[in-house]
Order: C-alpha cells, then sequence, then structure tokens
C-alpha cells in the first residue's frame, strides 16, 4: 500500500521541479496576496468578556450588564524626593487639574486625595469612552505632555502621569521594540548559522528566505481569520518565533539531503527526488506533530491559547508547504549554483568536520555501554525536571512589566501609597435590596477584621439591580497569601454575610481572574498533556509502525518537557541567573507559558527526532543490524541535527533578552530545553534505548529492506532509462 507521506511530497517536488517558474511564480503571488490582505483587512483582536471564567467572569458579566464597569482611569502621581511639601504639591495638583481638564478624550479630572501617610497626592482623571481603543495613543501622548509641562513649571515635586492609556501605550511601544530587536538579531544569526552549516551564500539564504516569506504570508492570513478568531496581542511575536524555527529547519532538512545526493552522483532532479522521498516525508511528518502538538492548546477554551494555536499551526503548514514546492523548484533551477558563492574557510572547514563530527566520538561510549549512558543521562534529565514539581503560576501583573518603563514604576508607587488603587476583590451582588446592603456592611466589618482585607473608604454601587463592594488586600499581587484570601472569602465569609438571602453573590477583581485562571490552567494541564503526548504517539506509530518507538518517542518528550518545566522554576521562581537575564525574580511563572511551552516544545523536538529516526530505520531497512543502523543513523543526521537545533536556541535565547518578562520565560525555557533535548536527550537517551532494545525497537514489523535506485535512472521528462551521470566534481 502506497503512504501518502510518501508520496505527496515525492509528486509535489516533481512537478515543482520541472515547473520551477510555476512553482516560484505561485508561492510569490501567495505571499503578495497574503501580505496584502494583512494592509486590506484590519485584525480584528480579542476583548476583555474573550477571558471571562468562572466566579470572576461571572463577576465581570454583571458589573458590565449594570454598567457598573467604569471608563478608562489615568492617574497623576505627585510626590518629591525627600518629604514632600503640602504647598507645592497642592499647588502642582491644582495645575494638573487645570492642564488636564480641557483635553480632547478626558471626561472629567477629580480632586487630589491625599495618601493616608501624607506622602503622595493623587489626581484621578476619568477618560472618555472609547469602545475600539483606535484614540488611546494619541491621548496618552496628550496626557504625558501637559503632564510633562506642569513638570516643567513646578519643579520642586516630581510629577508624573500612569492608567489605563500611558501605560498601555508604553507597553505596546516596548513590546515593539523588543520584537524589532528580535527580529533584527535573529535574521542575521540565523544566517550566520546557515553558512557554517553550508559553507556558501546561496545554500545559507535559502532556508532563512523560506522562513521570512513564510511568516510574512502567516501574518497576513491571520488578518481575514482574525474575524473567525480574534487575534491574541502576542500572536505575531508567536508566528515570528515558530516561524523562523521551522522555516529554516525544514529547508535544512530538505536542502542537506539534495546536496548528499548530489555529490552522491546523482543529478538535480534525482537528488531532489530522493530529498523528496526521505527529507520530504520527514517534514510531513514532523509537520504534523507540531500542529498536532498546537490543537492541544483549543482544550483549554481561552481566547489567548485559541489565537496562539491557530497562528502557530497557519505558520507551521505554511512553512511546510513552501518546503516541499518552492524550495525543490529553487534547488532544480539553481542546480551546482546553490553552493556558490563559497566562503572559501567556511566551505573548507564544513568539508573538513566531515560526518558526524564531535557527535561521532559522543556516540562511540553510548554505543559500548548503553545501559550506563542510559542511567547516566536520566538522572541527569531526572535532576533539571525534579524543580518543576513546585512550579507555581500566576498571571502577569505588575511584578512582571518592566520596571524600566517610567509608567510601570509609577504605577507601582501608586499601588503602594494608595491602597484602593492597589490590589482588590470585588464583591458582586445580583440584587441592590436592603438586605444586601446590610449583608455587605457585615461582609466588609468581618473581612477586615481577618486581617487579609482593608477597607477602601469607598461606599458600595449599585445600578440597575447590581451591588458592587471593592475590597483592598493590604499584599502585591503576587503573594501567595492573596490566593488563600480569596479562598477564603468565596468559601466562609461571603455564605456567612449572605446566609438567609437568595442574592446571587460572586467574587471578582484582577485577584480572583488571577485565582481563576491558574485554577483553571492546573485543572486542564493534564488533560493537555495526555492529548499532546497520545497525538504524537499516534504519528509516530503510523509514520514508523513500531509500538516500541512511538512509545519511547513519548517518554522522550516528556523528559524533555520536564527539563523545560524545571529550568523556569529554577530561573522565575528561585532567581537563578536573574542578575545575568537583568529581571527582578517574580516568584511565579505566568499562567499561560507552561502549557505553551510544553505544545511548542513537543512540536519542535519532533522535528529533529523524525529526521534521525527515518535515517535509522532506512538503515535498518537496507539489512543492517539496529546497533549499526543507530551509529550510522546518528553520524548521517549529525550535522542537520546540530545546525537545526543551533538555529532554535539561538532564535528562543534572544526572545530570553528582551525585556518584556513573558518574553525572557519563554526564550529560557524552549531554548534551554530544545539545547539539552537535541544534544542529551536525542545523542545519548535516543541512541542508547534503541542499542539496549535492538531489533526488539520494530516491534511488531520490523522496516522490510528496500530496493536501492537503478544504475539507469528514468528521466522525469520522457521515461526513458538512461545512463547515469558521472559525479560532480567538488573542492577539497
Amino acid at each position: 500500500m502506497t503512504n501518502p507521506l510518501t508520496t505527496l511530497p515525492r509528486r509535489a517536488a516533481r512537478w515543482s521541479a520541472t515547473h520551477p517558474w510555476r512553482a516560484i511564480g505561485a508561492w510569490f503571488l501567495l505571499v503578495v496576496v497574503a501580505v496584502a490582505l494583512a494592509a486590506l483587512v484590519p485584525t480584528a483582536e480579542t476583548e476583555d468578556a474573550d477571558y471571562r471564567h468562572g466566579d470572576s467572569g461571572r463577576a465581570a458579566e454583571l458589573v458590565a450588564a449594570a454598567g457598573l464597569d467604569g471608563p478608562d482611569t489615568e492617574n497623576v502621581l505627585v510626590t518629591a524626593d525627600g518629604v514632600l511639601d503640602p504647598a507645592a504639591a497642592d499647588a502642582a495638583a491644582a495645575a494638573v487639574v487645570t492642564a488636564l481638564t480641557p483635553l480632547e478624550g478626558v471626561a472629567a479630572v477629580a480632586g487630589p486625595q491625599w495618601s493616608p501617610d501624607r506622602s503622595a497626592l493623587l489626581v484621578p482623571v476619568q477618560l472618555a469612552r472609547d469602545d475600539d481603543g483606535s484614540g488611546r495613543g494619541a491621548l496618552a501622548d496628550r496626557v504625558l505632555d501637559a503632564v510633562a509641562g506642569v513638570q516643567d513649571a513646578h519643579p520642586d515635586v516630581e510629577v508624573r502621569a500612569t492608567g489605563d492609556a500611558t501605560l498601555d501605550a508604553a507597553i505596546d511601544e516596548r513590546v515593539g521594540d523588543d520584537l524589532a530587536a528580535a527580529e533584527g538579531i535573529s535574521l542575521p544569526i540565523t544566517l550566520v548559522l546557515m553558512l557554517v552549516a553550508f559553507g556558501a551564500l546561496v545554500a545559507a539564504g535559502l532556508p532563512v528566505l523560506l522562513a521570512v516569506t513564510s511568516v510574512a504570508a502567516t501574518i497576513g492570513i491571520l488578518a481575514p481569520i482574525s474575524h473567525l478568531v480574534p487575534a491574541e496581542s502576542t500572536v505575531t511575536s508567536m508566528v515570528v518565533l515558530i516561524g523562523m524555527a521551522v522555516g529554516v529547519d525544514y529547508s535544512l532538512f530538505y536542502l542537506k539531503r539534495e546536496r548528499e545526493e548530489r555529490l552522491a552522483g546523482h543529478s538535480t532532479l534525482e537528488a531532489v527526488d530522493i530529498a523528496a522521498q526521505t527529507s520530504g516525508h520527514s517534514i510531513l511528518v514532523s509537520g504534523g506533530a507540531v500542529i498536532a502538538s498546537m490543537t492541544g492548546l483549543f482544550l483549554m477554551g481561552d481566547a489567548t491559547f485559541n489565537s496562539l494555536a491557530v497562528g502557530s499551526i497557519i505558520v507551521v503548514g505554511v512553512a511546510v508547504l513552501g518546503s516541499v514546492t518552492v524550495l525543490p523548484a529553487l534547488l532544480a533551477k539553481l542546480g551546482r549554483w546553490v553552493d556558490r558563492p563559497r566562503v572559501p574557510l567556511l566551505w573548507r572547514l564544513n568539508a573538513r568536520i566531515g560526518r558526524g563530527g564531535l557527535s561521532t566520538r559522543i556516540l562511540a561510549p553510548v554505543v559500548r555501554r548503553p545501559g550506563v549512558a542510559l542511567l547516566l543521562s536520566g538522572l541527569v534529565v531526572a535532576a533539571l525536571a525534579l524543580p518543576a514539581l513546585g512550579l507555581r503560576v500566576h498571571a502577569g501583573n505588575l511584578d512582571t512589566l518592566p520596571a524600566s518603563v517610567p509608567e510601570v514604576q509609577t504605577m507601582r508607587e501608586v499601588a503602594a501609597a494608595f491602597p484602593s488603587e492597589g490590589t482588590v476583590v470585588d464583591v458582586v451582588v445580583g440584587s441592590d435590596d436592603d438586605a444586601v446592603a446590610r449583608a455587605l456592611t457585615s461582609l466588609e466589618r468581618a473581612a477586615v477584621a481577618t486581617g487579609d482585607f482593608t477597607a477602601t473608604g469607598e461606599a458600595p454601587s449599585t445600578a440597575r439591580g447590581t451591588t458592587v463592594l471593592h475590597l483592598g488586600l493590604p499584599y502585591e499581587e503576587s503573594d501567595e497569601r492573596v490566593d488563600d484570601a480569596v479562598r477564603a472569602l468565596r468559601a466562609d465569609l461571603v455564605p456567612a454575610a449572605f446566609d438567609g438571602t437568595d442574592a446571587e453573590v460572586v467574587v471578582g477583581g484582577d485577584a480572583a481572574v488571577s485565582l481563576d485562571t491558574a485554577d483553571r490552567f492546573g485543572g486542564r494541564l493534564p488533560l493537555v498533556v495526555g492529548f499532546v503526548l497520545l497525538l504524537t504517539f499516534l504519528m509516530m506509530l503510523v509514520t514508523f509502525r513500531s509500538v516500541v518507538v512511538a512509545a519511547l518517542s513519548t517518554v522522550l518528550n516528556l523528559a524533555s518537557v520536564g527539563v523545560a518545566f524545571g529550568f523556569l522554576v529554577l530561573v522565575f521562581q528561585h532567581g537563578w541567573g536573574s542578575g545575568l537575564l537583568d529581571f527582578t525574580n517574580p516568584g511565579f511563572v505566568i499562567d499561560w507559558l507552561p502549557l505553551f511551552v510544553l505544545v511548542v516544545l513537543v512540536g519542535l523536538s519532533m522535528d529533529y527526532h523524525v529526521f534521525v529516526v527515518s535515517r535509522i530505520r532506512e538503515h535498518v531497512s537496507a539489512g543492517l543490524p539496529t546497533r549499526v543502523a543507530v551509529q550510522r543513523g546518528i553520524a548521517d543526521t549529525a550535522g542537520v541535527v546540530t545546525s537545526a537545533a543551533a538555529v532554535m536556541v539561538s532564535v528562543f535565547a534572544i526572545f530570553a533578552t528582551l525585556s518584556m518578562l513573558e518574553m525572557k520565560m519563554m526564550g529560557v525555557g524552549l531554548s534551554a530545553a530544545i539545547l539539552l533535548d537535541a544534544t542529551l536527550v536525542r545523542l545519548v537517551m535516543l541512541p542508547a534505548a534503541l542499542v539496549l532494545l535492538g531489533e526488539r525497537a520494530w516491534w511488531p514489523v520490523r522496516p522490510r529492506p528496500v530496493v536501492p535506485p537503478p544504475a539507469a535512472p528514468l528521466d522525469w521528462e520522457t521515461g526513458e532509462v538512461r545512463p547515469a551521470p558521472e559525479p560532480e566534481r567538488q573542492p577539497v
């Protein structure tokens, strides 16, 4: 029975190689049309309502329906470097009121409020409603300009603004700068790595070209799709991250095999054909593994994960499509010119490294003592994964925003000086009668008495049959005591206060949202892990027709995920390397990252895993014993795997240097785990396990011997048999 995973890439390659200009033109048209879509179709972004879950989500619904969700606000903070002079502070605050009141987009400016210890003065500013947020950037600039003018006129105090408009604008600007820096650095680094891998400019440029065009096409395609699945703000960075990794890797696999076969004496078309049967097959399986992993994100039923899943699936699909169509066309058109112009030093270095290089020397003792190698490597992986048992997740907050952003630092000072502006929970009641008012009074008194809550000084708000009471907490938002306090409020204080009433009472607010999100992720994490591992197991089973290989692949994936989580805990919960990476240890991992790292790591690590196991299986199919097949397969693929892993690690490591902490977490977790996965896991644990298993590794069906290609291959165009070509001469 014909395997479609083998025939599809071969047919695509044959058509593309014999019709190169059509294939290249079609790819170019796809990219142009996609980019045009991005310019013509506005992207539909996620809204607040898309993130509502649990009791906190219900609380947000009640508040929104009653119109109690106030408009965006800004806060202007007046402080001093030392003791704040009341007269100077009052004068500056009055100037702020005068400067901001007439601004377009400002609905009202409240009177100045002193902090309890009179160390700061706050001027609350209510902004006009802007449903689509289109004018927030310009409004932020107007507010900052006005505040800067007040600061210039009152140099004896510090006058700073922060809030919904200015803080969002500052973070958006920082994210944009970070992504621009990452893209600017990743491209030259990737090109340098490809130069080292190939020693020729054209060969090095092809993988980068495919990756860049795949990313560009995906971003364009996402614009209309966002009207079906709204786009989350971080989806573009994920597309760049994953698109560069898989786009380069797939091209690398294909190009390396085509080059190897061409150097073995095959013509360019024959080399492309063989690469399509082997590397093309691996690319389809690898792409399928990534896509299968990403579908696990849909199980969360969360707007963020839905958006990330769609973006990741599309960019992988586009990269696979380009690898099996336009890449063969380019290789067929370029022929031997793909190895031009050569970089003399790198070309000779690449030729002298030979097959296997360092990996062959590492592999020798592994094959000689597989049991010892597997035991020692397993202990190292277990030690690195052990900290993952203490993983703590929490929603991103002020602690995870860069302190170097002035508006972030100002917001932290506002939260510290004014409890009502800090960590707050909302008790939302679906009623507004006298019994509710009495119950809320009793609840506030009981909550404050516990020491876990503070009175904000605000009376409960009532509208359209809904009442809201705000309670402050004397802790930082990321403090573990916040979660305990919210749980106690829901389980004990609220039921006791509302005993005897039939009103609907739910607890919301940022602290409750964080708790509900963490509980949701924790509850569904085992489901997603099981789903992803089961899908990859089934894909490996169908691909290699071996239960043992499929099970081994799943176990190795689980080990790599454990290492990734372990690194996240060590670095971001315990602060290892915080000085080197320039961040303040938050004591937790941002809630959405573990799941995303899980599916990305499982998907991407399957790239070179499938490539390596496929080559080993080729040798087994040729009749070699498993021990010899493992040695040759690892040696054949070592250079490609090293280059592929180097690209992934370098791209992800760049994200670890960015200022946004969520980008750092993702970069650290993925780069460290892939580095270990490509070396210790796939270079030691995989071959050691296969050698120990021997022929049992291919149970229940050992791969059948394959018929070698004929000495006089068929001409693709005429179907006639022709003599085999002379091997191409290559310089030493």
